[in-house]
């Protein structure tokens, strides 16, 4: 991965996001996670392996050739022509990326509240959070919405970029599947506890770095943007625990102390109510305003992140 290529990445994504008519590679790794998990259930009946054993297989299963065949395709492209080979790897790397289609995805709530469309804000939630937004009021949405956008500030931009610099496209993408794997099969209920422990368990240590680089990146664009700083520092060393994984608390924490908002807390999924420990200090109310700064310090979080990565790939490179 060269400086070039980073930046040509992180433009394109910034300016174009995920072309919809475009096949996404995490479409695809989720038909292929799909398939091999289709071929579980007859080996586990066979008593040929039991779930987590099988759940190991199917991870190997997917993250190896996502390396692989990525790999394959960026050499083979560099093979042709060295400006065709760059053309793909900024495209390909692009779509790793989601600074963005999260905005986007977000905004599409916002516009929704503003419009008075309880009900559309509620649906266009549903597509970005894996809690019951039904019966959702509108500071409930706006948490949430906060909540998904500080979370994926790590896994959908800063873990990314982090791999792209670490090892290129290829390792970038496995991380792609990595994460795929953990949204798909990850979860801790009757059908997924034992084939998706290890999915759930790489996913975790794959984002263990990037989520706690994300939170020190989110006090300093909290810093910049003259928020406060001094409590996003302090509520992620006090709060960035308070969470079911060992990483998401880590920048919802930063973010709730930098906007002096409480996130966490009771919610419902699958018909079931979760109570969650709740993150930050309830100074303020969660209100409209308090998206668009979460917006601001995604969007400047991903700058710093892209110069910081920018920046390590032209040392290295000298």
């Amino acid at each position: 991965m060269t400086p070039a290529v980073f930046l040509g990445a992180y433009i394109v994504d910034i300016i174009v996001g995920d072309p919809r008519r475009f096949p996404h590679p995490v479409v695809i790794i989720g038909k292929f996670v799909g398939f091999w998990e289709g071929k579980i259930p007859s080996l586990v009946k066979g008593g040929f392996i039991d779930e987590k054993k099988a759940g190991i297989i199917l991870w190997f299963a997917v993250v190896a050739p996502t390396f692989f065949i990525t790999w394959g395709i960026v050499e083979g492209c560099f093979f042709i022509n060295s400006l065709f080979g760059a053309i793909i790897a900024i495209l390909l790397a692009s779509l790793t990326l989601a600074t963005r289609s999260l905005y986007d995805e977000s905004k599409a709530v916002l516009s929704a509240l503003k419009s008075d469309n309880l009900e559309e804000a509620r649906k266009s939630l549903s597509m970005i959070v894996g809690r019951d937004t039904k019966n959702l009021d509108e500071e409930e949405i706006l948490r949430a919405v906060i909540e998904t956008v500080s979370e994926n500030l790590s896994d959908g931009i800063v873990a990314p970029m982090f791999y792209l610099a670490l090892g290129g496209l290829p390792l970038a993408m496995a991380y792609k599947a990595v994460n795929t794997l953990d949204s798909m099969v990850g979860y801790k209920n009757d059908r997924y506890k034992d084939i998706g422990c290890f999915s759930a368990r790489m996913d975790d240590i794959f984002n263990w770095i990037p989520a706690r680089l994300t939170g020190l990146i989110i006090i300093l664009a909290a810093f910049i943007l003259r928020l406060n700083w001094r409590d996003s520092w302090r509520i992620m060393r006090r709060d960035g625990r308070n969470h079911s994984s060992p990483n998401s608390g880590i920048p919802e924490a930063a973010v709730a102390g930098s906007l002096g908002i409480q996130l966490g807390g009771e919610n419902r999924y699958f018909g079931e109510i979760a109570s969650k420990p709740t993150i930050g200090d309830r100074i303020n109310v969660v209100d409209r305003v308090d998206v668009k700064k979460t917006w601001a310090i995604m969007f400047a979080s991903s700058l710093l992140m892209a110069v910081f990565c920018m920046t390590t790939l032209w040392i290295i490179q000298l």
